[in-house]
């Protein structure tokens, strides 16, 4: 089922949440929303479910028009953050809660619920209450109770929000194996921009109620639109610059730095202020190659499987240096002189908004 939102508003008072929103998800897409808290992701999520109504724009699932329609009429399945289980049912009584509103006879929602518990790995456990689950445990219910309904579309708002590091990391590798398998149309919520980049099949970037980028985690990731999405997307390091000239696929920006060789992600002409974007794990410590800066080591930081360090420059600029494979590199000591350098090819120049 294909999603299509057609410049939708939202308004709270005199607050605009949703400006002008227009995004349209493929039959069978994980789309993920992705965003820092009040930027709008999950008003525009439930703007999709229908549980807030929208005060201009319009909603689409396929050809229909669903925006003036309540929630219980568009067939979506629906994942909160807090899982919104009874704690008074068992997972039985939760899965099929849903399925006993629709009045459906009991030999089907007994197949139905056995297939929604061994989709979501949960078989057995038909007679337990929440509180004798696991957080990864009753997350799974509450996506067991969505899936048995057969919905169209499936709208996750922050699924993992509240699970340990790496339980979110098995469940969300179990959601996108699921989502895959049943092919359903999906819209996810997150803040977390690395469960949206290993989950997405695309991913929209939204800011102040607005989108930013919409693009592929690969994309979104190498070819950030603006600085905003190049700093809440990854690591990045920025520096400041003038467009000095444009040749071919390249720029020559001037920095503090001295000049420095960039690709243009946006068309900026000679004179135009902007900033250049490099991730720490494209500025080598060799100090070989392009757009070569002396400096010296000023912290490092070891992350198991990647060293940090931070290079202040000459000119105070302090530069985050990623070195892969620490078990072969020695780490620097604070003060030591040292060389760094980065292409070209991975160094972007954006509009400095």
């Amino acid at each position: 089922m294909r999603i299509e939102l057609r410049d939708v508003v939202k308004r709270f008072g005199a607050a605009t949440a949703v400006d002008r929103v227009s995004l349209g998800v493929g039959d069978g897409e994980l789309f993920t929303l992705l965003g820092p808290s009040g930027c709008g992701k999950t008003t525009l999520l439930r703007m999709i479910a229908g549980f807030y109504p929208v005060d201009g724009g319009e909603i689409r699932f396929g050809e229909r028009r669903v925006d003036g329609l309540p929630p219980y009429e568009r067939n979506i399945g629906m994942v909160f953050q807090n899982y919104a289980l009874w704690p008074h049912m068992t997972v039985r009584g939760n899965v099929t809660y849903g399925l006993r509103l629709r009045k459906l006879a009991a030999a089907e929602i007994g197949r139905r619920l056995a297939a929604g518990l061994a989709k979501v790995n949960l078989t057995g456990l038909e007679d337990r209450y929440p509180g004798q689950l696991s957080g990864g445990q009753q997350q799974r219910v509450a996506l067991a109770r969505a899936l048995v309904l057969s919905p169209d579309i499936l709208l996750l708002d922050e699924p993992l929000s509240n699970l340990d590091a790496k339980i979110r990391v098995q469940v969300r590798g179990e959601i996108r194996a699921l989502q895959k398998d049943l092919g359903i149309t999906t819209v996810y919520v997150t803040h977390d921009q690395e469960e949206a980049l290993s989950l997405s099949d695309r991913v929209a970037v939204m800011r102040d109620g607005r989108v930013q980028q919409v693009a592929p985690p690969k994309a979104l990731y190498e070819r950030p639109a603006n600085r905003f999405v190049a700093d809440f997307v990854g690591t990045n390091n920025f520096i400041p610059g003038v467009v000095k000239e444009r040749a071919g696929a390249h720029a020559l920006v001037q920095t503090a730095l001295g000049p420095v060789r960039a690709r243009p992600a946006a068309e900026l002409a000679p004179g135009a202020a902007c900033v250049l974007a490099v991730r720490p794990e494209n500025v080598a410590l060799d100090g070989a190659g392009e757009n070569v800066v002396e400096g010296r080591v000023r912290l490092a930081a070891y992350l198991g499987n990647t060293l940090r360090y931070d290079v202040e420059t000459t000119t105070g600029l302090v530069l985050k240096v990623d070195v892969g494979d620490p078990w072969h590199h020695e780490v620097l000591p604070a003060g030591r002189a040292v060389r760094v350098a980065f292409p070209a090819s991975v160094t972007l120049v954006l509009r400095d908004d």
